[in-house]
């Protein structure tokens, strides 16, 4: 099993401009062989040819004869990357590639984050130190031990000014005996995810950064474009949207291999991400949470230790079904978070009870892969109440909702 294991580097001044001449380079190499591969009318050319015609051929121009200061590697795997973009695009136009749909490749700009690959034949690791071909020796912070030799190195550059490598190794798969058959996980703003085991676990404030990247954005607004000090808030920026984006990294991969490895069947609900962003009054919220990245980690952490995951519909009424009785009391309002079950009086917090009936549905989709979606699987049917037969508490209040 492949894992990337990723590391800071702190390269010298010297280096940094070989980096950065490293990475115009294969960002050269990517576009005009994108380019090239669009003029090309009828078959289109293989990587072999891409290569031949926009490395060994243009490095005898006037115009790309500076490709030959750098490293070819790199450069060759920028084009087979672009091959394995292709790939991908088609694979997903066809309904081969499974997950959300693939754009066309398209071209890459010197303003975002910035990559190159580097095979085995062009760095050597040696003591502390990383070396690349035409870069040098480079300063690593080894935060963890590499638990085999890399095959391919990938030295990036984002946003914030700061350099990373990613490295990929070869692993062992864990063998954690899971402590829990199942559990089931409902995804939240205000908490981010109640299970059904009755955890309630909150997601780390983003409120303070937040406020910062708002207040450096109006200033954003108010300095003159392509200015020092435009230049200046926005670098800021990055580094509060890269802090923001670490702090909840690091929360969801925490989270996510504490579930996988304590549970042999983990729950999930298929939510409409993308739609709930529309919401301008909670699009912010729900972004800032990353209920998509969750799931993808909960996902291939589950192939890592042999877990189980179930993903039920979105249409499922998790939220209108009492979990003890089976009961459909209809939905309710998002102002309603406990509640009473007029069928058999059982008090319920509403996300936990919702906790519970994704549990036991995902228990039923991973029992019979044939499962359907069917409007309510409880075992009390939905009927009306007449209201003279609700309960109601000692005041003669309702006790559907508290």
């Amino acid at each position: 099993m492949k894992l990337r294991y990723n590391y800071r580097i702190y390269p010298t001044e010297y280096q940094k401009r070989m980096l950065a001449q490293t990475f115009g380079c294969a960002r050269v190499v990517w576009n005009d062989a994108l380019a090239l591969w669009k003029s090309v009318e009828g078959k289109k050319p293989s990587n072999s040819e891409l290569q031949k015609a926009v490395i060994t051929q243009a490095k005898k121009t006037p115009e790309r004869e500076w490709l030959g200061d750098v490293s070819a590697v790199p450069l060759q795997q920028s084009v087979r990357d672009l091959g394995s973009a292709f790939t991908a695009f088609f694979k997903s136009l066809q309904g081969e590639r499974k997950g959300t749909r693939v754009g066309f490749p398209r071209f890459k700009r010197k303003d975002k984050e910035q990559s190159a690959r580097f095979t085995r034949n062009a760095f050597t690791i040696k003591g502390n130190k990383l070396y690349l071909v035409k870069v040098g020796k480079l300063k690593v912070q080894w935060s963890r031990p590499l638990p085999s030799y890399p095959s391919s190195v990938t030295v990036m550059l984002n946003k914030a000014g700061q350099y990373h490598i990613s490295c990929v190794v070869e692993v062992e798969p864990p063998v954690v005996p899971p402590v829990n058959k199942a559990v089931g996980i409902d995804l939240g703003i205000k908490t981010f995810a109640v299970t059904s085991h009755g955890k309630f676990i909150d997601s780390p404030g983003y409120q303070r950064l937040d406020r910062k990247v708002r207040r450096f954005q109006r200033q954003l607004a108010r300095q003159v474009k392509g200015s020092a000090r435009w230049y200046s808030t926005k670098r800021r920026i990055a580094k509060l949207h890269l802090k923001i984006a670490n702090i909840r990294k690091d929360f969801l991969h925490k989270l996510s291999t504490r579930l996988v490895q304590e549970n042999q069947l983990v729950s999930l609900e298929n939510l409409n991400v993308k739609g709930m962003v529309r919401n301008r009054k909670l699009a912010r919220a729900i972004s800032q949470q990353g209920w998509g990245m969750f799931r993808q980690m909960v996902e291939v952490k589950a192939g890592m230790y042999g877990r189980d995951v179930s993903i039920i519909s979105r249409w499922e009424p998790t939220s209108q079904i009492c979990s003890c009785c089976g009961f459909r009391w209809g939905k309710l309002d998002l102002s309603v978070r406990e509640l009473v079950c007029i069928n058999c009086g059982q008090h319920h917090d509403r996300d936990e009870n919702a906790a519970k009936n994704i549990e036991r549905s995902g228990v039923e989709l991973s029992q019979d892969p044939k499962w359907t979606v069917r409007e309510c699987k409880a075992g009390v049917p939905a009927v009306p109440v007449d209201l003279s037969t609700r309960l109601v508490d000692e005041s003669g209040q309702l006790c559907l909702a508290l």
